[in-house]
């Protein structure tokens, strides 16, 4: 494994970004870590683009990110389904 994988780094330090609801177009401030959020202007929930990170692959991921941090983006992308 090798220590300080960057596929997992928005997930073990996580940093703002910042998205347009699809809905009504206001801006929405998502963190790297979460896979979706609510809008607090028009309360849809508006979910983030993307396909799969390395946690959903790599045999080491629950080792690399961290247990919690890991089992946390498990149970965020079954409740997101």
């Amino acid at each position: 494994m090798i220590l300080g994988c960057p596929g997992s780094q928005g997930f073990k330090q996580p940093h703002p970004e910042t998205i347009d609801c699809p809905v009504c177009g206001y801006e929405i401030e998502i963190w790297s870590d979460e896979a979706q959020v609510e809008c607090p202007k028009c309360r849809k929930a508006v979910a983030r683009e993307g396909g799969q990170c390395c946690l959903d692959w790599c045999k080491y991921a629950r080792q690399c990110a961290g247990p919690g941090v890991y089992d946390e983006y498990i149970k965020r992308k079954a409740q997101k389904k």
